[in-house]
């Protein structure tokens, strides 16, 4: 089987790669009405956003799924296996369903491919299969991610009964563009007529853009800081414990295995968007019990996720500046690292030098390096950009992925186990960003699974 699923993997891989799309819904559209309609056999919840969106995705997931509903969870881009890409109950479809689910579509895809100039992307067959696999599991609710953009993007043919803005920064600006008010009016193009729009809170331009898509649409619109938001977060071992403002309740002693400030507001908007999918008001609200299970349950494999101690290892899918100052803020505000090295390997296509200026202020040393990606930036441009940041004692370059944790981890060892921090068990900490690939790669070399 998995001769087959490589195989399926070989031909998705010849079509045009995620990372480059054209404005135009016409060809999924077709594809998924061949396929009867399949994203209108279930309620979907719809996110967008910069960063957090996965985050919030799997928090959704665990929520609807605690409180009893079967759900699909569609996502992107994977960090080890494409079958992380969907989910049902919880977990990734087998090698055996991926492949069974491209081969059920197949023949429409090659309609398709033999009518348009331009043929299916890799994201669009990805997205047919999903939302075939809902259809057919079948599923109570999906939670679909969108993979770049908003209204463009394929996924954008659903008609989401909750759409969820998360915080919108310069992200993609070849595709994008760069200008802010210009990627929040992409992003807000998942808001449709008859949704209740949940936003994370934003700058004050995007916001406006937000404000304007929602009232064009005449949505229900449920705004942190306004109508939800995080109450309390004390940094527990293992992650934080919450009090959380919901549309519906107040819900405390939380538990979220996860770090970082930001991941608790990733926290309050998917308990306000599962609020507003099960229309939770001042009378009714979530079972208090459920909503603790769900997030004292919920994974976010590369998101500040450790996965080695003494010293401390972790893995962050930080690919833009805006992520690498949510983990900059984390390493800063809940840890109290004698030292962190970070290892960060970027794609070509990133701000590399935002990322590595973010870092800056709360690592001791960066360690330069490649995934073996082929739109991996290369090395020495990388370290070019390290250089206008870092002093070079500071900075170090190396070729391969591994050659650089090895590095890293013996320079943080160098710090020994003097003054450790109370929450990780360790004197010093290295962490491995810059990219998701960079964190995939890292994490087999760790020995860790897809999920």
């Amino acid at each position: 089987m998995l001769a087959a699923f490589r195989a399926v993997e070989v031909e998705l891989d010849r079509r045009w790669p995620e990372s480059r799309i054209e404005p135009s819904l016409t060809r999924i559209a077709t594809l998924v009405d061949l396929l009867g309609s399949p994203q209108r056999g279930y309620p979907v919840l719809h996110i967008a956003g910069t960063n957090g969106k996965t985050s919030v995705a799997r928090m959704l997931d665990a929520l609807l799924s605690r409180i009893g509903l079967r759900v699909g969870r569609y996502t992107s881009p994977h960090l080890q296996w494409a079958t992380e890409r969907i989910s049902l109950d919880g977990a990734p479809i087998s090698p055996e369903r991926y492949v069974e689910a491209y081969h059920e579509i197949e023949p429409y895809v090659a309609l398709i491919d033999a009518k348009s100039p331009v043929p299916l992307s890799k994201f669009e067959v990805l997205t047919g299969m999903a939302l075939t696999a809902f259809a057919d599991a079948p599923v109570d609710a999906a939670v679909v991610e969108v993979g770049l953009g908003g209204s463009w993007d394929a996924t954008n043919v659903v008609d989401g009964t909750v759409a969820v803005i998360t915080p919108v920064a310069l992200d993609h600006v070849d595709y994008l563009g760069g200008s802010i008010e210009g990627i929040a009016a992409e992003k807000a193009g998942i808001i449709k007529p008859g949704a209740v729009a949940v936003l994370a809170q934003q700058p004050p331009e995007v916001a406006r853009v937000i404000a304007a898509r929602s009232a064009e649409r005449e949505v229900t619109v449920a705004n942190e800081g306004m109508e939800f938001g995080v109450l309390h977060r004390d940094i527990v071992a293992g992650g934080q414990m919450l009090r959380l403002q919901g549309l519906a309740a107040v819900y405390d002693e939380i538990f979220l295995p996860l770090y970082g400030a930001h991941q608790s507001r990733n926290a309050v908007l998917a308990l306000a968007a599962a609020e507003a999918f099960f229309g939770a008001g001042a009378s009714r609200s979530l079972n208090i019990e459920a909503v603790r299970d769900a997030f004292a349950a919920v994974t976010a494999p590369g998101r500040l996720e450790r996965v080695r101690t003494v010293p401390s290892v972790f893995l962050d899918a930080a690919h833009n500046p805006h992520g690498a100052r949510a983990l900059a803020a984390t390493l800063r505000e809940d840890f109290s690292f004698r030292k962190v090295i970070a290892v960060v390997g970027v794609m070509r296509d990133k701000d590399a030098r935002g990322i590595l200026a973010e870092l800056e202020p709360v690592v001791d040393g960066v360690i330069v390096t490649a995934s073996n990606s082929p739109r991996a930036m290369d090395v020495e441009e990388l370290a070019v950009a390290a250089r206008k940041v870092f002093d070079e004692s500071a900075l170090r370059v190396e070729r391969r992925l591994s050659g650089a944790i090895e590095t890293a981890i013996a320079l943080a060892a160098e710090a020994g186990e003097v003054g450790l921090d109370p929450k990780s068990g360790s004197g010093a900490g290295v962490v491995i960003t810059g990219s998701v690939v960079t964190v995939g790669e890292a994490r087999a070399l760790f020995g860790g699974e897809g999920q």
